[in-house]
């Protein structure tokens, strides 16, 4: 199983990124996936999952309505959608394999929001 992180950068507050992890070694179509981000001095933070049953989305209230989890089965590829970014954003994205237990995880992109 692998899962590697990319799209992550430097942006000011007010801007978006668009985050993808590339999965393979494992039926990406059949498991839920999931976004955690880490900010410096912190623990982790759930960010968003989607889940394979029905396509449903979740999200932190920290980022509703700003952030967009999504998914290409064709392309075993996991996406989180950053608008309206703000500097409480700034941590390092990992995407997870899972809803709640996550087995797998990236290796992490960063995302830093100043000005």
């Amino acid at each position: 199983v692998q899962l590697v992180e990319s799209g992550g950068g430097m942006v000011q507050p007010g801007g978006s990124l668009r985050l993808s992890c590339a999965a393979s070694g494992f039926t990406f179509s059949t498991y839920d996936m999931t976004w955690v981000r880490q900010a410096p001095g912190k623990g982790p933070e759930w960010v968003s999952t989607s889940k394979t049953a029905g396509g449903s989305t979740f999200y932190a209230d920290s980022v509703k309505g700003r952030f967009t989890i999504s998914r290409d089965n064709a392309q075993n590829t996991l996406y989180l959608q950053m608008n309206g970014l703000k500097p409480e954003d700034t941590a390092l994205y990992y995407c997870a394999r899972g809803r709640t237990r996550y087995d797998y995880w990236g290796q992490g992109t960063q995302v830093t929001v100043s000005s």
